[in-house]
């Protein structure tokens, strides 16, 4: 199960998410730049739930100024059903010609 900030979708609907950044495989990792083209999530919603109460306090010295106030966040349990990728590719790599600097011609350099 994964916990993100609120969605829209209603409890045991599925949600989808297009936009993936990284991808692990066992021991193989995959990097989208900036995100993996084809690839999808697909989540199942188990439940919306409000989190624990954060007491926030501001305070001014000598001024007699105080403030409290609480703030609850809202959640959204998810499980993951599906990761998908519609064409399978290796990630960009950085290739030892394009890695390595540009020669120069070992002209004259302005002094």
């Amino acid at each position: 199960t994964l916990d993100v900030e609120l969605l829209p979708n209603e409890v045991d609907t599925i949600a989808e998410f297009g936009e993936v950044l990284a991808l692990s495989d066992g021991g193989e990792v995959t990097f989208g730049v900036p995100v993996i083209d084809g690839a999808k999530v697909t989540a199942q919603v188990l439940s919306h739930y409000k989190d624990k109460k954060l007491m926030v306090y501001k305070y001014k010295a000598k001024n007699r100024y105080r403030r409290k106030r609480g703030h609850r966040q809202t959640y959204t349990r998810l499980q993951i059903r599906d990761i998908e990728l519609s064409k399978p590719r290796a990630p960009r790599r950085l290739s030892a010609a394009a890695a390595a600097p540009a020669e120069t011609d070992g002209g004259e350099e302005n002094s």
